[in-house]
């Protein structure tokens, strides 16, 4: 099957299920065991034991997404944030020694800086352009490295082929955030990846109107990554699988939707005054170009724009009175958004003069989007 068939027909064969379109929305905490037996001998996950441990609705987002992915299995958990602390937690141990990209995605940095290292685990943050040269920075003690390509706010594109090399070469694990490109445009396990992680809120949700997390994985790993969703006890209410079921249905479209209307305004934003450089991976001016070519199936609606230097009261004028770009914190979502960011770096630190914007192309017709964007730069400019 091609990967728009198994959006629109995978998790919908539990042989439990009525013949719905959509798997029905069933919630519950206590179940009950016709026998001793089978209370002693229930099954932790993919059979609805208890509540926390998923419903039918759960397991049926798990199984369509991980068939979506090409992965052995999938566990659901209330948020991406979830799912990065879950999965970083679940592989690693005191005494670890951990890698994770420079450019990653802020809360994960948040959790290895504040959490991780208070237990024992050390992080070091790597240049996202490293590619194979990551293997001089493993020690005896490397567990793990943690990946994002493309990376958080500057879009930087890794090279995971050869960073997952080096780990096997090391005995690590590769662990990657593939939110940005989804399973649709980016097939983690055909370069070497263990596990991957998503926050399902994005695009798969595509909606804004669930918090989802997604954790697949590839090989024996699985049973940690499992026991680690039962140990933390975080799931996500089978409202939201649904909703995020509902969402995945669509995603094929929305996505090729979203990836035209952000590289038309993408290219568009590379020959305003106002705009030092358009950092966005399908452009040949991006870094790591090449390797989006050579790995990537498609683009999605997430990128940042560098500015002119200015003042905060320039970048307010502009958002401040945007009719279509809202100012929200997330993006995968039928809407439009543009927030400043402010790239944290330890590894190489960043230095590009201006400011960035970070902006997520929705729905939204380009033409509307483009004159919304015109009057933003006529305040850029007037207030700068």
């Amino acid at each position: 099957m091609q990967d728009a068939t198994r959006l629109v027909t995978g998790g919908r064969d539990h042989p439990d299920e009525p013949h719905l379109v959509n798997p029905a929305v069933c919630r519950g905490s206590t179940v009950l065991f016709p026998t001793l037996h089978d209370l002693e001998n229930r099954q932790p996950r993919g059979q609805m034991s208890y509540g926390r441990n998923g419903t039918p609705t759960t397991f049926a987002l798990e199984r369509a997404f991980a068939e979506l992915e090409g992965a052995d299995g999938c566990a659901v958990a209330a948020s991406g944030k979830a799912a990065v602390v879950i999965a970083l937690t679940a592989l690693v141990k005191a005494g670890d020694h951990i890698l994770v990209t420079d450019n990653a995605y802020s809360p994960t940095r948040a959790y290895c800086d504040r959490v991780l290292s208070r237990f024992g685990v050390e992080t070091t943050y790597f240049d996202p352009t490293v590619g194979g040269e990551i293997a001089r920075s493993f020690r005896p003690n490397t567990r793990l490295v943690m990946t994002e390509s493309p990376g958080s706010q500057t879009f930087e594109v890794q090279d995971v082929p050869a960073i997952a090399a080096a780990a096997k070469a090391a005995g690590a694990l590769t662990l990657l955030d593939n939110t940005w490109a989804t399973p649709l445009f980016f097939r983690p396990y055909d370069h070497g990846v263990d596990v991957t992680i998503h926050a399902a809120t994005k695009y798969v949700v595509g909606h804004s109107d669930a918090m989802m997390g997604l954790i697949t994985w590839k090989g024996e790993v699985g049973a940690r990554v499992e026991a680690g969703v039962l140990d933390f006890g975080a799931p996500a209410g089978p409202d939201d699988c649904y909703l995020a079921l509902r969402g995945l249905r669509t995603m094929s479209v929305r996505l090729r939707q979203h990836e035209a209307a952000a590289l038309e305004i993408a290219r568009w934003l590379e020959q305003r005054p106002e705009v030092v450089r358009v950092l966005h991976p399908a452009l040949p001016s991006c870094p790591g170009h090449e390797l989006f070519r050579r790995d990537f199936k498609g683009s999605s609606g997430l990128f940042s724009v560098v500015v002119q230097p200015t003042d905060k009261a320039a970048i307010a004028a502009m958002l401040d009175h945007m009719e279509l770009f809202g100012m929200g914190f997330s993006w995968g979502g039928y809407e439009s958004l543009m927030i400043p960011a402010q790239p944290k770096r330890t590894a190489v630190p960043w230095t590009e003069p201006g400011s960035i914007l970070r902006l997520h192309i929705g729905l939204e017709a380009v033409d509307d989007l483009i004159r919304d964007l015109e009057a933003g730069f006529a305040r850029f400019r007037a207030a700068a």
